[in-house]
């Protein structure tokens, strides 16, 4: 699992996806009431873990320096997909030792990186559209690859001598960088 720059040496042991959904109650005349569907809301990411072995407290220190840091950031889980959230929450559950440290975890995704509105995209005609193609009023356009069967973010990522994170963070489209598909766009960065 990995946040914005930190890695866990092995996944937590306990990761939940609670998804909220916000009920208003309008009280009407003789104690009843009508519930009105406000809509589904963000989604809490929780989850527990332990670092253990030489460095268990150093590790736990590095995930709070990433706590710290301002603003959303992209949570990559290998079996949930990828999303777009804020770290709220970071607890020691019991006294860290020099090689044993439980913790515990929330996330809250975040919904505004996805209000960009509509853009307008050349897509080429073949599977590599670069340079100044597709460009107007002197921007300069990013190069998009046309994924082909067998692709994975990794190999496009080596391919093109980029970091997975900076074209991971250059697709906030791709909701799990564990699955593309034949004929999706990914800007290189």
């Amino acid at each position: 699992m990995r946040y914005k720059n930190f890695t866990w040496p092995h996944n937590p042991e306990i990761y939940a996806v609670e998804y909220r959904r916000q009920v208003a109650a309008h009280k009407v005349p003789f104690g009843r009431c009508v519930l009105q569907d406000l809509g589904c809301t963000y989604r809490v990411l929780r989850g527990e873990g332990v670092f253990s072995g030489e460095g268990a407290y150093r590790q736990f220190r590095e995930l709070a320096e990433v706590f710290q840091e301002s603003g959303p950031g992209l949570l990559i889980h290998p079996v949930w997909q990828a999303e777009r959230v804020y770290f709220v929450e970071l607890k020691v559950e019991e006294k860290p030792l020099p090689d044993y440290v439980r913790y515990s975890f929330i996330f809250w995704e975040d919904w505004s990186g996805y209000s960009g509105g509509l853009t307008e995209q050349d897509s080429g005609v073949g599977a590599w559209t670069g340079g100044q193609a597709g460009t107007s009023r002197g921007e300069t356009a990013s190069a998009v690859y046309t994924v082909k069967k067998g692709d994975t973010l990794w190999g496009i990522a080596k391919r093109y001598d980029v970091t997975l994170a900076s074209l991971i963070a250059a697709n906030p489209q791709i909701k799990n960088p564990n699955l593309i598909y034949p004929g999706d766009g990914v800007k290189i960065p």
